[in-house]
């Protein structure tokens, strides 16, 4: 009986120091998200055109916080080189979550002139 006694007061004593501390009047931690890059890497005009749309970045912007930066970068890899390499262009720009219209714009713009690429 003495050992039962024992046993169920190391129990009780190892669940009331186990349990976790109380979150009142502590400071909760936050994260906040700067900067959001986004690349794509595509090998035909078909791929670019099915693997985004104008109207997917502009959700995600629509998402976000104040002053955060973004960057888009759209890779277009071509045939290979009489050197062995294959070639690419690559067209990038830089925004603000501020100035959500601009950035859109330019992504239009990038999009649209690697599209152009592959038609040449």
């Amino acid at each position: 009986m003495k050992n039962v006694i024992t046993i169920l007061a190391l129990v009780v004593s190892l669940l009331g120091f186990g349990q976790s501390e109380s979150l009142k009047g502590k400071v909760k931690e936050t994260s906040k998200v700067e900067s959001v890059s986004i690349a794509v890497t595509v090998d035909s005009a078909e791929e670019l055109e099915s693997t985004f749309k104008t109207e997917d970045i502009k959700e995600m912007i629509e998402a976000s916080g104040e002053n955060e930066t973004y960057s888009f970068t759209i890779t277009c890899n071509g045939e290979v080189m009489s050197n062995g390499e294959k070639s690419k262009v690559t067209y990038s720009v830089e925004g603000n979550s501020n100035q959500p219209e601009k950035f859109l714009r330019s992504i239009e713009v990038i999009r649209t002139t690697a599209i152009n690429h592959y038609k040449k």
